[in-house]
Formats: structure tokens, sequence, C-alpha cells
């Protein structure tokens, strides 16, 4: 059973296309990451999910209702966290589960059941009086997400909502959102970091508005990238990349960190070629050459310029 589906949904800004004729479904439960770098269409595209902004064509049902002809009911069905932070920095972190938990209809017992539910899943039990603005980023995360479900739907938006903070405290985010998707909540969720993609059971990626490929991580990394790749520790990072993405017989490379990846057809041949270019032709000193699984990372960037050279033919 979908929770969403989604319908050649289109946004147009004058002659901009933000959102281009995207078409996918979500499954009730899963978590299903939207994944894109800055500008690539991916909070246009919730924002029409949530029935915030209006699409120019198309359509998407969500939670039973049209974002284009129910907006309001969808709204009814749906938990939403934007990029920043919703709550009320000037508020106790009781008055911020009082007021949001007023907005969506929730009073006297219920309100007091769902109240300690909240402050449990975000470590805040006994701390009701403290002001928001002085919780530490992970836990004013956790208490934004529990509130954004604190009236129980279905459905939950996440927008970009790991920005700015410490890897451990996404981390103990994402336990969260697991707990939820095992209960039956189905979870959308925005982000550009493509480690977190890792724990998404559908990844959908979004390049200038149009979906370029979407499947689980095992799927993506499968079905695209059936080359080797090869991660290269050596001397003068900068030359080898250059030198090497100018080799017919490298499909494609990027950097990482202080590695460069490098997609060859044949791992032994390509081996004795890297070698040869690098250490026989420019005295680059190759200190490791490795074969690695490949990340949803080597995949992103893979698809990013496959489309990149298609819109530019």
């Amino acid at each position: 059973m979908n929770s969403i589906e989604v319908n050649k949904l289109t946004k147009k800004f004058g002659s901009f296309i933000a959102v281009n004729e995207i078409s996918f479904n979500v499954r009730q439960g899963e978590i299903f990451g939207f994944l894109g770098a800055n500008g690539a269409g991916k909070s246009t595209a919730i924002r029409m999910l949530c029935g915030i902004l209006e699409p120019t064509s198309g359509d998407a049902i969500v939670g039973g209702f049209s974002v284009m002809n129910q907006s309001d009911k969808v709204k009814t069905q749906i938990g939403y966290m934007s990029q920043k932070f919703s709550l009320y920095n000037d508020l106790t972190v009781e008055e911020n589960i009082n007021f949001y938990g007023g907005v969506y209809g929730l009073y006297n017992n219920k309100l007091a059941e769902r109240k300690r539910w909240v402050l449990k899943v975000a470590y805040l039990e006994g701390k009701e009086k403290i002001l928001t603005a002085s919780l530490p980023g992970g836990i004013k995360q956790r208490l934004a997400l529990a509130i954004a479900v604190i009236h129980e739907p279905k459905i939950v938006f996440l927008d970009e909502p790991t920005g700015g903070v410490d890897p451990i405290s996404r981390r103990n985010f994402w336990d969260l959102i697991n707990e939820l998707s095992q209960s039956g909540v189905t979870v959308f969720v925005t982000t550009h970091y493509l480690d977190q993609a890792e724990f998404c059971n559908t990844t959908t990626l979004i390049n200038a508005g149009n979906i370029i490929a979407s499947g689980s991580s095992k799927e993506l990394k499968t079905k695209y990238l059936s080359n080797t790749i090869l991660e290269i520790e050596c001397s003068r990072v900068v030359d080898a990349l250059d030198i090497l993405s100018r080799e017919k017989w490298v499909d494609e490379t990027s950097i990482f960190g202080n590695y460069i990846h490098a997609s060859v057809k044949d791992e032994a041949e390509g081996r004795k070629l890297i070698s040869k270019v690098l250490t026989s032709d420019n005295s680059i000193n190759i200190k490791r050459m490795d074969k690695i699984v490949p990340t949803l990372e080597d995949v992103f960037i893979y698809l990013l310029e496959k489309d990149t050279k298609k819109n530019a033919d």
C-alpha cells in the first residue's frame, strides 16, 4: 500500500522549472530518501507534497488526498519538520509542546499523554521548564521531530533535518526515525548527506528538478556501477586526478578527501595502466591502490556527471 503517489508533479517559477514532471510512489511505513545537491529541487518538491506550495501541473496523492485540490486535508494527515527548527526559542520545552499540541487539536488527557511521550523520546523528562534556546542542537532536533509527530500522523516530512548537528547527534536522530518507521509511520526525508541515504529503504536522486535514479542502496550500486572502483593514495593528488581524467580507459574519476576514486572496466588492466601513467610517465608515487565497495557518493557523482553531459548535448 502506498502512502504517497506522485504523478508528473511540476513547479515553474516564470520560465524556470524547479521541479520537472517527477513521478514516484512511497510505500506505507518506509523511509524514503530524497537525495540531491542544494538547489536540485528537493525543498520545492516537499513543499508541494505538504500542501504548502501549489503545483503548476501534475498531482500527488498524500494520505489519500490530492495536493492540487485538497491541500487543506493533506495538512491534517502529515507531520512536517523544516530545514530550520520550527520551535520557538523564547518558549520553554513545555510551552512549545503545549502550543503545537493545541495547533494539532490535542487537549487535556490526550495532550498530557503525548507530552509524556515527547519528553521521553527527546531525553527531556523532568526538564520541561528549560528554555528551548538553551538546548544542545541534537536534543533540540529530537524535540522538533517528536513535536512534528505529536498528533500521531501516518506520514512525516523531514526537510534537511540534520543540517548543522554533529555526527553522533545525527545517528541518534536516525535511531528515532527508525523507531517511527517500525511503528508504521512513513518517513519522507530530504538530504544532501550521502551517507544518510544508506539508512533509507528507497533513495531517489534528483538533479536540476529531474529524477535521475531510484532504488535501494544496493540496487543503485548494482545497477549503475558495474565497473571496478579503485581507490588510489598517491603524491600530487590534484595532478594525478587531472591525468587520469584525460585517459579514455578511465570511465569516471573523483576525489575523496586525499584519495582518488577511479572507475575502470577491468581491475587488472586498470591497475597496470594507472601505475604506468602515474608512476612511469609522470613520476607520481603511488602509496596504495585498492579495490573498494562503491558508496552512494560514487553512484551520485557518476549519475550527476552523466546527467550533466546529457543536458549539455
